[in-house]
């Protein structure tokens, strides 16, 4: 269940990064790696005050003083859209765009759009956000789309007669559809993106020691405090991100699910293409787009 730090001397000296959530926990570790390597960082967050917090750190400690803040809703389309006209507009290249941002296992909730919240958030935001970067990752190729899933993925299924959990929602198996999506999203983009220069790539970080358990409920906080100590900090967390964003050999891979720096299996229904390419049709029409 353990790993170190990934040992790299890669640079990415003249690379430009997106991190969403870059401002706590797995994404602030990410940052914090890259921007030791020299990339220019652009910290996709929601929260401003915990956003510039996190950017004075870094800072301080890489000594890259080219990161800047862009602020990203991923609850609100409206944001994203608002987030990637300013890339577009302001960004001549974008090498990695890290998927990193989440929510886990709320109270029943939607997004400003209507959708279940852990969907919206963890799968049809980045979903959209990714769509509306594409162009500009495809002129600055090679480049890299990494999206964090988890282990969790295994507790879900894709209700596509029920997507927004409407009619029965499970706070753990709504986190789980949205894991499994991410997966899913990952193998049909790297199909769609052959031959371009753009590589994906499907991320389980571990069992972390995150703000994303603030949700759980009492049974699975005591669960939690007994499994404590054999989970990973953030910044070992971070590592498999930090080793799909930056290991020269994985220009040649995509699509692929990755843990522990390194391939790993994902369920028989995270390799579902089947599935994968309606849950990709069904995202496209919730989100009002058209992605061939």
């Amino acid at each position: 269940m353990f790993i170190g730090q990934w040992s790299s001397s890669a640079r990415l000296d003249g690379k430009t990064v997106i991190i969403t959530g870059a401002n706590t926990g797995i994404g602030k570790e990410t940052t914090r790696d890259l921007a030791k390597r020299g990339a220019r960082i652009i910290m996709a967050c929601r929260d401003l005050e915990k956003a510039e917090k996190a950017h004075k750190e870094v800072m301080e400690d890489s000594g890259n003083q080219n990161i800047m803040i862009r602020k990203l809703d991923l609850s609100d389309t409206k944001s994203i859209r608002e987030f990637a006209e300013v890339i577009n507009n302001e960004e001549r290249a974008l090498h990695i765009l890290i998927n990193n941002a989440g929510i886990m296992m709320c109270p029943y909730s939607k997004t400003a759009d209507g959708f279940e919240m852990q969907f919206g958030v963890n799968h049809l935001g980045h979903f959209l956000l990714t769509f509306l970067l594409i162009d500009l990752l495809k002129r600055s190729a090679p480049s890299r789309i990494i999206t964090l899933s988890s282990m969790a993925h295994g507790w879900g299924t894709i209700a596509l007669d029920d997507i927004n959990s409407e009619r029965n929602y499970h706070s753990r198996r709504a986190y789980g559809q949205s894991k499994l999506a991410n997966i899913l999203f990952t193998r049909s983009l790297a199909k769609k993106l052959k031959d371009t220069g753009v590589t994906a790539y499907a991320v389980h970080p571990g069992i972390v020691r995150t703000e994303l358990k603030r949700h759980m409920n009492l049974g699975l906080l005591i669960m939690w405090k007994v499994v404590r100590p054999f989970t990973k900090t953030p910044v070992q967390g971070a590592q498999t991100t930090i080793y799909c964003a930056v290991q020269p050999e994985l220009d040649k891979e995509s699509g692929g699910y990755y843990s522990n720096c390194r391939p790993s299996r994902c369920t028989r229904a995270a390799r579902d293409d089947e599935m994968a390419e309606k849950l990709w049709e069904l995202s496209c029409k919730m989100l009002g787009i058209v992605w061939e």
